[in-house]
């Protein structure tokens, strides 16, 4: 009888230790799992805001291009006017040359500004995009943990 019962007992500590073994290993693996999708999600992460500051880079270059260009181009047109201004005959002539020039480089500024205005926006929106892709991403995992 004895002998019965220690083995019974020896039986249900058996189960139970592989119980606790099984839910031990599945814990780990979980967590393992969770751990590896962290890691991946903060890589992934990491890349988005590389990408972005390249994006940044590059767009800062061609922005600095175009400054610079515009500023070159302002320059020459602005010696060719005081030179076509010191060629006129009389005030009246010096006043139409000069109302002339200011008019143009009016309307070239304006138009440069329009430009770089489409720059700057087209830049913002290639700059979030990396980001904006990983917060929807975000979005997405906050979401499967609720279902």
């Amino acid at each position: 009888m004895a002998k019965a019962t220690t083995k019974a007992a020896t039986a249900s500590v058996e189960e139970f230790a592989a119980d606790a073994q099984k839910t031990m290993t599945e814990g780990m693996e979980k967590m393992t799992k969770g751990i590896e999708e962290m890691t991946s999600f903060s890589q992934e992460n990491m890349d988005a805001v590389v990408k972005s500051s390249e994006i940044a880079a590059k767009a800062a270059e061609g922005i600095g291009s175009e400054v610079t260009a515009f500023s070159k181009k302002t320059f020459e047109d602005s010696v060719a006017a005081a030179q076509d201004m010191a060629s006129a005959k009389n005030l009246t002539e010096l006043m139409e040359k000069q109302t002339a020039f200011a008019q143009t480089a009016f309307e070239g500024f304006m138009a440069q500004a329009t430009k770089m205005n489409e720059i700057y926006m087209s830049a913002a929106k290639e700059i979030t995009a990396p980001l904006n892709s990983r917060v929807t991403a975000a979005t997405e995992s906050v979401k499967s943990f609720g279902v």
